[in-house]
């Protein structure tokens, strides 16, 4: 025993020691994350199964149900703002109640939505279970990441989340695949039924491996905000749809939601700067890497969702390939993922995040870009290295920023981090495909209008809103309506350019804004200024330098954040003595770093431990 005397607890508002992950939950680490990552791929494959059967389900029945352009955009934005809308108190939620128990509440329900959505008998009735699907998801995706913030040490975390990342780009290639495969020898509702065993297998795991965890000090939920910003949310986009309808943006029926839309966003983000419980804390966005870092979030899968919308049409209608081959066409984009999310933070550690995030913002923009000279006749080997390109850039911009939110906040705020992350994520989705969506319908039905003189005046309005559409009638017109298939692919491709073009100026956008205000690389070991702001407030904040790791890279930020209470585990006092801790046998491999780089101010409370 020691000879030293024991130290005394941290008074409150003083520096501890960094809180240790209970080491029963760090030895199955990894475990856990293979289960979010399952959560995760259920959530991000249902959407993309979802993009390559678009072309199906707007088929008339019985191969499809006879979607519109506008309700197949819903049937994508129902779930989307049902999702971002309740993000806010899924993720306060978790903090609160435990978020092992959100985690499986959001998968349970996401598997209901899942089956009767696969049972749709109209257009309205899958914008409605989809939405039951935006409802399960929005208690999944924060949850993930919170739990991942709660199992994993520090120096881990930005291996861990690239990890996360990429198994959005796992999602990405089973998904088009296992939709091209369903739709050819299933009915379209297939692509729904199929969530329903991966959901059950992935509550079997939750309930053996995940440990729950919680905020000690929960606040309240803010139900008020919750309920503007979905009502906003709601308003403006669907505003945004009923434009691209019309073709027209200065219609009544366009102005008074889009105006009333802003209006209540407004009174929302004045409610959250007053309340003193808000769903967002603004405070956190007056630090400059924040800020660019959820605005890149937003920016870029603003620019990403639009086009992954008009793509299945352009390789399905256009080019003439079937639901499956589509999925194949797009490997490329999701094995890039795949391979460079992961690896990600060495690039960042050697170049820093602002570098990085800028070129792949700049590779992202090139692929948009690189859509505008698409035509019926470019060769697939061009397509293969466009997607590729995308794929690389979204690598290289997703888990830095990620960390970047996550590692702004208190562990203890996990879920709230997550919900901020995703928020913008989905909300930049949401409106990428109804602002870019509406400028492909209004382009499109703006290009096709004077081909249609010789169409019956009943069928007129319809013929015009979307290619699928102006097949469809051309197919019932029969040899009268032959001379529409030429003009709708050429009118389509218009459509298509004017929206790749705009995607990438979106995506320009978010190269300046990374350029200008993420930070850059920062010397390993170095210690940072302090934190400050909302990230700072009680006694669970040790700010001291980060924690290095020869092989995993520093973290972006140094601040050493406070755990949130981990469900069987030992409470970290504040001098950092684990209170009922007994001496742990030598970490093996790589485990030896969790305590390698002392925080100043911890050494008594490491020598305790020791």
């Amino acid at each position: 025993m020691s000879s030293q005397p024991s130290p005394a607890p941290a008074p409150s508002g003083t520096p501890g020691a960094p809180p240790r992950v209970p080491e029963a939950v760090h030895r199955r680490r990894w475990a856990v994350l293979g289960v979010l990552m399952l959560s995760l791929l259920i959530v991000v494959l249902d959407n993309s199964i979802l993009n390559v059967a678009v072309k199906t389900i707007a088929a008339p029945a019985p191969t499809g149900i006879g979607a519109t352009q506008s309700e197949l955009e819903w049937s994508i934005n129902s779930y989307t703002l049902v999702f971002a809308g309740l993000l806010f108190t899924s993720g306060l939620l978790g903090d609160r109640l435990g978020r092992k128990k959100v985690l499986l509440f959001g998968i349970t329900v996401f598997g209901i939505g899942s089956a009767l959505a696969a049972f749709s008998g109209s257009p309205g009735e899958l914008i409605a279970y989809r939405a039951v699907m935006g409802l399960g998801a929005a208690f999944v995706m924060p949850a993930t990441l919170a739990v991942l913030m709660n199992v994993f040490e520090r120096d881990e975390q930005p291996k861990a989340i690239g990890i996360w990342a990429g198994s959005v780009g796992l999602a990405i290639a089973i998904g088009p695949i296992t939709g091209g495969i369903l739709l050819e020898h299933f009915w379209w509702g297939s692509i729904f039924l199929v969530n329903v065993p991966v959901v059950l297998l992935a509550l079997a795991l939750m309930v053996w491996l995940v440990p729950d965890s919680r905020d000690p000090k929960p606040g309240r939920i803010d139900l008020p905000g919750v309920l503007l910003s979905v009502l906003g949310l709601v308003l403006l986009v669907y505003g945004i749809i009923r434009g691209g309808e019309l073709a027209s943006f200065t219609d009544v029926t366009v102005l008074a939601p889009v105006l009333g839309g802003l209006a209540v966003l407004v009174v929302f983000v004045l409610h959250e700067r007053r309340s003193d419980h808000p769903a967002i804390d603004m405070a956190y966005f007056r630090k400059p890497a924040f800020a660019a870092a959820v605005a890149a979030i937003a920016l870029v899968f603003f620019a990403l969702m639009g086009v992954t919308f008009f793509s299945a049409f352009y390789l399905q209608s256009v080019r003439g390939y079937s639901a499956l081959q589509s999925g194949l066409l797009i490997l490329p984009l999701a094995v890039a993922q795949m391979v460079f999310a992961p690896r990600a933070r060495l690039v960042v550690e050697r170049f820093g995040a602002k570098a990085v995030c800028t070129v792949g913002m700049l590779l992202v923009a090139a692929g948009l870009a690189a859509f505008a000279l698409f035509d019926a006749s470019t060769p697939v080997w061009v397509m293969e290295v466009v997607f590729f390109l995308q794929g690389a850039g979204m690598a290289h911009i997703m888990p830095p920023v990620t960390v970047a939110v996550m590692q702004a906040l208190p562990r203890e705020k996990a879920g709230s981090g997550s919900a901020i992350n995703n928020t913008f994520r989905q909300v930049g989705g949401a409106m990428g495909v109804a602002v870019l969506g509406s400028v492909l319908s209004s382009t499109y039905r703006g290009e096709i209008e004077r081909h249609l003189g010789g169409v019956p005046a009943a069928l007129r309005d319809t013929a015009g809103e979307s290619i699928e559409a102006t097949l469809a009638v051309a197919e019932k017109l029969g040899p009268a309506g032959r001379s529409l298939v030429a003009p709708a692919y050429d009118a389509f491709l218009d459509a298509m350019h004017v929206t790749a073009i705009a995607s990438a100026v979106i995506a320009l956008v978010g190269a300046a804004v990374v350029a200008a205000f993420l930070p850059g690389r920062t010397q390993r070991g170095a210690a940072p200024a302090p934190t400050d702001g909302p990230a700072a407030d009680g006694p669970a904040v040790a700010d001291g330098p980060a924690v290095a790791d020869g092989s995993d890279g520093a973290d972006a930020s140094g601040a050493v954040r406070d755990a949130g209470t981990v469900d069987g585990a030992e409470t970290v006092d504040g001098a950092g003595t684990v209170r009922g801790a007994v001496p742990a046998p030598a970490a093996p491999d790589g485990d030896v770093r969790r305590a390698a780089v002392p925080v100043p101010g911890a050494e008594a409370g490491e020598s305790a431990r020791r």
